[in-house]
C-alpha cells in the first residue's frame, strides 16, 4: 500500500497532543462518542451498582395518553421519572425551541412522588419553560414522536410480527428530545445540589438518566398501543430491537455557547480524553488486543455504512471514513506486533487518514483498555472559577497571550470574510442565533462568545499601553481600561487549562456551527449525526445500550453493560429477530453507507 510507512523513526516519549492540534474546530467536529462519554459512564455505573427500575404507575388510555411513573432505586437514593403523554396536533409538532407543546413531557424527581407533587408536576411540566417547576425536579425535558416509526411499530406488533429493523436504522428512535434541562433552569434543582450526590455528581449524568427512562417508556408505550389495537394478536418487541432502539435528540445553536462559557469544564473533558488516548498508546499489545481492535474496526465500519443521513457533507464524510477503514484493517493485520504498535498506528493515521477517520481510530484504541481508562470518568467534573491576578506584570500577560493564544492573533477580523458572522440572542426564546454582519441588523447586540477577536483586541490594547508604561502591572491597565477584565481573567486562568479555548475565529465565513454541536454531543455519547442544516442536527443516544430488564436481572457478568458502542442492525429472520452479524463486506473497500431512496422513511 502506497501510504503505509513501515520504516519509522523511533517515536518520542508519548505526551498529550498540543492544544493547537486538538482544539482546532475541524478536529473537534470530527469526534466520536467514546467510553468516557456520559451515556457510557452512566450505564457502567448503573450496571456496577445494580440500579433498579420499576414501573410505579402506567395510566395510559387506548391512544397512549396519560401518566407513567418509573422508580429508579440506587444504593444511595431513590428517584422517579414522571412521564406525561398528551395529544398533539400535527400542526403544533415542532422540534424548534419556540414550540409550546410536545407529545411527551417528563421530569426526573429526587425522592418520592406523592399526590400533591404529582398534581403540581401535571400542571407545570407540560408547560416546560412557562411553568413553575418544583425544586425537587432534577431534570425536565420534552420529546416528540418519530411518527412513521411509531405507526410502523404499532401496526407490526398489533399484527403479531416484529417491525422491520431497517426502520430503526433509518431513524434510530421512537422519540426525540428537543431540550433536556438541568442545573437549576426554570426553577428546578441547581447542580450544586448534586455535588455530593454519589449518583449524579458527574456532569450531565442526571440528564442522561432521565433520557434512559424515556427510552424505556417509549418501548412500553408502543407495546401498550399494540395491545389496545389488537389484544388477541399483539406481541412484545423483540429484545434485539428493544436494545437497538435509542432516543433521538434534535438540537441547534443553543448548545454552542456552552463550549465557550464553560472553558475549564471543556478543558477537563478534553484533557481526560487525551489522557485516555495516551494511556492506550502506552500499552504493549498482544494478539488478543490486535484481534479486538480489528473486530471493533469492522463493527464501526459497518455501523457507519448503515448510518443514514440526508446531509450531503456528512454522507461524504461517512463514506470517506468507511472507504479508509480497509486500509486500517490491512495495516493492523500486517504490522509486526511491537511494543509501540499503537503509537505507530496513531502516527500513521495522522499522516494518512482524514480527521474523522483519525478520531475514529483514537476512539477505538481507547475502547481496548477499560482498566486504564475508566478511572478517568471520576475526573470529568471541575470547579469552575476564573481567577484574576492583578499584580502580574503586564509584560508577562502580553507574553502569555502571544505564547498560548497565538492562534487568536493569527486570524484577521476586519475583512468581510473574517467578520462575516455575529452571534446574537433571539427575543423569542432567548436562544443563540447567527446573523450575517454586513447584511442583517442586530450586530450592536452581539453575544460576546467569539474569543479570538476579543483576545486580539485586548492584546492590541495591552501593547499600546506598554509603550507608555513598560513596567505596568495588570491592575494599572485595568484601572485605565476596565472593559478588558473578563478576557484578562480568562487568559490568566486558561493558560493552566490548555484545552479550554477553541482555536477558531467564530466570526469567519467558513466557520461551521455543526462542529461546535458535534463536539459537545460526542461527549454526551451521541451517535448517527444527521445534520438537517448547518445549524441544527439530529442524533441518537443509548442505541444498543442494555435494557431495564437486563439492569434488573442478576447479571452473570457485567461486560454487556459496556460493549455496545457502534451498534449494528439486527437481522429479521423467519419472523424473528437475530443479533446483528458483520457484513461479509465489512472489510471491503467497496462498502459504502446505505443511501436512502427518495420517499424512504425520515423522522
Amino acid at each position: 500500500m502506497s501510504n503505509r510507512d513501515w520504516a519509522m523513526a523511533p517515536l518520542a516519549p508519548l505526551s498529550l497532543r498540543p492544544a493547537d492540534e486538538v482544539m482546532r474546530l475541524e478536529r473537534l467536529g470530527s469526534l466520536y462518542a467514546c467510553r468516557l462519554s456520559f451515556v457510557r459512564t452512566l450505564m457502567r455505573q448503573m450496571g456496577r451498582q445494580r440500579w433498579q427500575v420499576s414501573r410505579e404507575r402506567f395510566d395510559l388510555d387506548e391512544n397512549g395518553y396519560g401518566t407513567a411513573i418509573y422508580r429508579l432505586q440506587t444504593p444511595y437514593g431513590r428517584y422517579h421519572g414522571v412521564m406525561f403523554a398528551q395529544p398533539l396536533d400535527d400542526a403544533a409538532r415542532s422540534d424548534r425551541v419556540i414550540a409550546e407543546a410536545w407529545d411527551v413531557t417528563f421530569g426526573l424527581v429526587e425522592g418520592d412522588v406523592d399526590d400533591s407533587l404529582l398534581a403540581q408536576m401535571a400542571a407545570n411540566v407540560p408547560l416546560q419553560e412557562a411553568g413553575r417547576q418544583h425544586p425537587r425536579l432534577l431534570v425536565m425535558s420534552r420529546a416528540n414522536k418519530s411518527l412513521r416509526n411509531f405507526a410502523h411499530f404499532v401496526e407490526a406488533l398489533a399484527n403479531g410480527r416484529q417491525p422491520d429493523p431497517a426502520w430503526i436504522t433509518r431513524v434510530g428512535y421512537l422519540y426525540r428530545t428537543t431540550a433536556v434541562y438541568g442545573n437549576g433552569k426554570f426553577g428546578i434543582a441547581d447542580f450544586a445540589r448534586l455535588h455530593e450526590n454519589p449518583d449524579f455528581r458527574r456532569p450531565f449524568s442526571a440528564q442522561m438518566a432521565g433520557v434512559y427512562l424515556l427510552r424505556h417508556f417509549s418501548i412500553e408505550q408502543v407495546e401498550h398501543l399494540a395491545r389496545c389495537q389488537a389484544p388477541e394478536t399483539a406481541c412484545e418487541l423483540a429484545t434485539e430491537l428493544r436494545r437497538y432502539l435509542g432516543i433521538g435528540n434534535s438540537t441547534g445553536l443553543g448548545m454552542a455557547p456552552f463550549l465557550i462559557n464553560h472553558p475549564q469544564l471543556i478543558a477537563q473533558w478534553v484533557h481526560q480524553r487525551e489522557t485516555a488516548l495516551v494511556l492506550a498508546q502506552r500499552q504493549t499489545p498482544n494478539e488478543h488486543d490486535r484481534a479486538s481492535l480489528i473486530a471493533l474496526t469492522r463493527r464501526a465500519m459497518q455501523h457507519l455504512a448503515e448510518t443514514v443521513t440526508e446531509d450531503a457533507e456528512q454522507t461524504e464524510r461517512n463514506t470517506a471514513t468507511v472507504e479508509a477503514l480497509p486500509d486500517v484493517l490491512a495495516w493492523l493485520e500486517s504490522a509486526p506486533l511491537e511494543e509501540d504498535l499503537w503509537a505507530q498506528l496513531v502516527a500513521w493515521s495522522e499522516r494518512t487518514l482524514s480527521l474523522e477517520a483519525q478520531e475514529l481510530i483514537n476512539t477505538l484504541l481507547i475502547e481496548l483498555y477499560p482498566e486504564q481508562v475508566d478511572p478517568l470518568e471520576e475526573q470529568m467534573g471541575v470547579h469552575e472559577n476564573l481567577d484574576l491576578q492583578p499584580d502580574m506584570p503586564l509584560m508577562r500577560l502580553r507574553q502569555l497571550i502571544e505564547t498560548h493564544y497565538s492562534w487568536a492573533l493569527e486570524h484577521e477580523y476586519t475583512s468581510r470574510e473574517g467578520s462575516y458572522w455575529f452571534w446574537y440572542r433571539s427575543t423569542e426564546k432567548e436562544e443563540p442565533r447567527l446573523g450575517v454582519r454586513h447584511e442583517e441588523p442586530g450586530a450592536e447586540k452581539e453575544m460576546l462568545i467569539a474569543m479570538g477577536p476579543r483576545v486580539a483586541h485586548s492584546h492590541a490594547a495591552i501593547c499600546e499601553f506598554l509603550e507608555e508604561a513598560p513596567r505596568a502591572k495588570v491592575v494599572d491597565f485595568l484601572l485605565a481600561k476596565p472593559r478588558h477584565k473578563e478576557i484578562i481573567r480568562r487568559v490568566q486562568t486558561l493558560v493552566k487549562s490548555t484545552y479550554g479555548d477553541i482555536h477558531a475565529n467564530l466570526w469567519h465565513q467558513g466557520m461551521k456551527p455543526m462542529h461546535l454541536l458535534r463536539t459537545k454531543l460526542a461527549f454526551f455519547g451521541a451517535s448517527r449525526f444527521d445534520p438537517k442544516s448547518d445549524r441544527w442536527v439530529r442524533i441518537t443516544l443509548f442505541q444498543g445500550a442494555p435494557l431495564v430488564e437486563e439492569l434488573n436481572a442478576e447479571p452473570e457478568d457485567l461486560s454487556h453493560f459496556d460493549d455496545w458502542s457502534f451498534p449494528l442492525q439486527p437481522q429479521l429472520e423467519n419472523g424473528g429477530v437475530e443479533p446483528a452479524e458483520l457484513s461479509p463486506h465489512a472489510g471491503s473497500a467497496s462498502s459504502h453507507p446505505h443511501q436512502p431512496a427518495r420517499g424512504e422513511v425520515s423522522s
